[in-house]
C-alpha cells in the first residue's frame, strides 16, 4: 500500500498548503517590517506574491484537481511514486524561490518551473485518456496559471519585465477557476444538505444565467490582464460582480447558517463578489484602494474557498462525518477575521498599522489550527 499520505493527492498537498500558509505569512510580515533581515538582492514583495499564488494556492489547487479527476474520468488516482514526484517538485520550487539570492535566477527557474509543467502534463494525460472533454476548460486555466509563473521568471532572468503581468494573469485566472469549480460545488453541497433537512427551497441548477455570469467574468479577466487601468475594465468588474452576486443568491446560502461546512462556501464565494465590486470602484473612484480589492480576492475569496474545500474534502474522502467541529468552525472564523481586516487596512492609509498584524496573526492561526486538526486525518487510513 505504501505511505498513506501518498495514497491520495489531497493528503500531501492539503498538508503542504496548510503548513506553507502558516509559515510564509509570518515570514513576509517580519521581513517587510525589517525585523527579519534579508539579502539586499532578495525581493521580499515578489517572494510574497509568488509564494501565495504558486506555492500556497498552487498546492491547494493541485490537491483538489488531482483528487477530482478520477471522479471526472473514471481512472485510478495519481498516487505513490508519481504523486511523490509532484510533491518533491513542489518542495523544490519553494526552496528555489526562497534561496534565489544565493543560487541565482537560472537555478531558481530550474527549481521552480517544473512543478506546474509536470502538473499540467499529468492533468492533460488523465483528461485525454478518460476522454473527459467537459473539463478541458480546467486544463486550459491551469495551463495559463502556469504561464503566469513563467512570465515571472522571465523578469527574474532579466529577459523582459513581465512579473506583474504574470502575477496578474495567474491571479485572475484563479478567480475564474474559483467561479467555475465553486459554481459546481457550492450549489451541489448546499442542495444535498438542504435535502437532508427537508427544506422546500433548493439552489437553482446550473443553467443559462450561470454561463452568462461566467462569460462576463472571463471578459473582465481578459480586460483586467490587458489593460487594468481602463475605465471600461472597472465597469466590466462591476457588471461581473453584479451577476455573480445574483448567482450566489440563487444558491440559498442564507438557509445554511447552522452548518459551518456549508456557509463557509457561500462566504468564500461572496468574497469573490466583493472583490469584483471593489476592483470596479477602485478603477472609478479614489476612495477604494486597489490593494483592498486584491486582498478581498486573495485573502477573502481564494483563502476562504481553499479552507472550505480542504476541510470538507479531507473529511469526506477519509470516510468521516461531514460535520464541522468546534475547531474547524474556529478556522473559518479566523480566516474571515483575517480577510476583513486585510481588506480594511489599506483604507487606514497607515502602512504597518495594527490591523495588518492582527490580520496576519488571524491568518496564521487559521492555517496552523487547520494543520494541527487535519494532520491526523490526512496521515491516517480512511475510516471504513
Amino acid at each position: 500500500m505504501g505511505l498513506i499520505i501518498l495514497q491520495n493527492s489531497f493528503r500531501p498537498f492539503f498538508m503542504a498548503a496548510g503548513i506553507w500558509a502558516t509559515l510564509s505569512v509570518p515570514f513576509w510580515l517580519l521581513s517587510y517590517a525589517g525585523i527579519l533581515m534579508m539579502p539586499d538582492n532578495f525581493d521580499i514583495l515578489l517572494w510574497h506574491q509568488h509564494e501565495m499564488l504558486y506555492g500556497f494556492a498552487g498546492a491547494a489547487m493541485t490537491g483538489f484537481i488531482l483528487t477530482a479527476i478520477p471522479n471526472w474520468t473514471g481512472r485510478l488516482p495519481i498516487r505513490g511514486a508519481s504523486l511523490g514526484l509532484l510533491v518533491f517538485l513542489w518542495i523544490l520550487g519553494r526552496i528555489g524561490f526562497l534561496t534565489t539570492a544565493t543560487i541565482g535566477p537560472l537555478a531558481t527557474a530550474a527549481f521552480d518551473l517544473p512543478f506546474l509543467i509536470v502538473l499540467v502534463l499529468a492533468i492533460v494525460r488523465e483528461i485525454i485518456s478518460g476522454k473527459n472533454w467537459r473539463n478541458l476548460p480546467v486544463v486550459i486555466l491551469i495551463s495559463v496559471f502556469a504561464l503566469g509563473n513563467f512570465l515571472v521568471h522571465l523578469q527574474i532572468l532579466d529577459v523582459i519585465e513581465t512579473a506583474e503581468l504574470g502575477l496578474r494573469l495567474s491571479m485572475f485566472v484563479l478567480s475564474i477557476l474559483v467561479a467555475l469549480i465553486g459554481g459546481r460545488i457550492v450549489p451541489s453541497f448546499t442542495r444535498n444538505w438542504l435535502v437532508q433537512i427537508n427544506a422546500r427551497a433548493l439552489p437553482n441548477q446550473m443553467g443559462v444565467f450561470d454561463k452568462i455570469a461566467l462569460t462576463a467574468l472571463v471578459i473582465f479577466v481578459i480586460a483586467q490582464v490587458a489593460n487594468p487601468e481602463h475605465q471600461a475594465t472597472a465597469l466590466l468588474a462591476l457588471f461581473a460582480g453584479l451577476l455573480h452576486g445574483l448567482r450566489l443568491m440563487r444558491w440559498k446560502g442564507w438557509m445554511t447558517f447552522v452548518e459551518p461546512l456549508i456557509w463557509i462556501l457561500h462566504i468564500a464565494y461572496a468574497w469573490l463578489v466583493v472583490a469584483l465590486v471593489l476592483i470596479g470602484l477602485s478603477g472609478l473612484t479614489d476612495f477604494v484602494p486597489y490593494t483592498s480589492a486584491i486582498h478581498a480576492l486573495t485573502v477573502g475569496a481564494f483563502s476562504t474557498m481553499i479552507l472550505a474545500v480542504m476541510t470538507r474534502a479531507s473529511l469526506g474522502h477519509t470516510g468521516r462525518v461531514l460535520k464541522a467541529t468546534t475547531g474547524t468552525t474556529a478556522v473559518f472564523i479566523l480566516i474571515t477575521i483575517a480577510a476583513v481586516l486585510r481588506v480594511y487596512e489599506p483604507f487606514l492609509n497607515d502602512p504597518g498599522s495594527l490591523a495588518i498584524w492582527i490580520s496576519g496573526t488571524a491568518w496564521t492561526a487559521a492555517f496552523a489550527l487547520f494543520s494541527i486538526l487535519y494532520f491526523p486525518i490526512l496521515t491516517q487510513a480512511r475510516i471504513q
